[in-house]
């Protein structure tokens, strides 16, 4: 294993994470990323080196600013596309073709991989009965608070994952529905699948 390799292993944070919060900060508060670059140091982002401490401290801050839901959201939108542009693309497209439901497990799997992957060591598990089921997260870096708060933070999450299944040819609505920021014991997402995306239809990377 590589020198920055076993960095961010030991680290416990996903690089796709750090870069896609650097983009989101970048996009919603352009005026504020120099100050978030104090930590999210753009030269070390694709080296995924950051520890816990570090992005503790983005996150406590993030969560002051009036923009903090957008600004997560649109991480976990980044995440989503830019792990579709590193995944063969046979996988999808054959996904695409499957009867509805087999899709939506394999979008679903694809998703809790990605979700995994934000933290190492992180888990997650996947029920799925019929159209609807949760995705429950042990583990989220965005939920580690002091005091629980008033409102969840696993927005990232829910539009990552609703942008996956997108990217499978798959429509669902994907809600919080438990978070450890707010006092629940795990994270968890619930979601309804509803149909296809049209054909040609589906988000590009």
């Amino acid at each position: 294993m590589s020198n920055v390799s076993r960095k961010a292993r030991n680290s416990g944070i996903g690089r796709l994470l750090l870069a896609s919060l650097h983009q989101a900060i970048g996009d919603v508060l352009p005026g504020r990323l120099e100050f978030y670059e104090h930590w999210l140091r753009p030269g070390e982002l694709h080296q995924g080196v950051m520890g816990r401490a570090p992005l503790s401290a983005v996150l406590g801050f993030l969560r002051t600013e009036p923009a903090c839901e957008q600004v997560v959201a649109r991480a976990g939108v980044y995440a989503a596309d830019w792990d579709r542009a590193s995944r063969s693309g046979l996988v999808v497209r054959a996904a695409r073709v499957l009867p509805l439901p087999l899709a939506a497990r394999v979008a679903l799997y694809a998703a809790s991989r990605l979700v995994r992957g934000t933290t190492y060591g992180g888990r997650t598990r996947v029920t799925l009965l019929k159209e609807a089921g949760v995705l429950e997260i042990h583990g989220s870096v965005f939920c580690d608070v002091r005091e629980p708060a008033r409102h969840p933070f696993c927005g990232y999450y829910a539009a990552m994952v609703s942008r996956v299944l997108e990217h499978f040819g798959v429509v669902g609505t994907v809600r919080i529905d438990r978070c450890r920021g707010v006092g629940d014991p795990t994270c968890a997402l619930a979601f309804r699948i509803r149909g296809r995306v049209p054909p040609g239809n589906e988000p590009q990377p």
